[in-house]
């Protein structure tokens, strides 16, 4: 299946768009997606922590993931 992620701070300067597509494996979950993500995109995985929400709520890296959800890196923010 081929999923739609939407990054958003450095996220989408790492990926060079606000949206990337990702082929994945049925079933895959988000710790799947994470690692397919980081092997696409290295300094991704430099982050020192970055969230993955899933249909509009923050998701455990069990969570399975369908074709139709909406997907969204969010960077750590500071602010002051």
């Amino acid at each position: 299946m081929d999923i739609n992620i939407l990054g958003f701070g450095i996220a989408r300067e790492i990926f060079g768009s606000g949206q990337v597509s990702l082929p994945l494996g049925n079933a895959a979950t988000v710790a799947d997606m994470r690692s397919a993500l980081e092997k696409q995109y290295p300094r991704l995985g430099q982050l020192a922590t970055y969230m993955v929400a899933v249909n509009n709520e923050y998701a455990a890296n069990t969570r399975t993931l369908q074709p139709t959800d909406e997907i969204a890196i969010i960077p750590p923010v500071s602010g002051g």
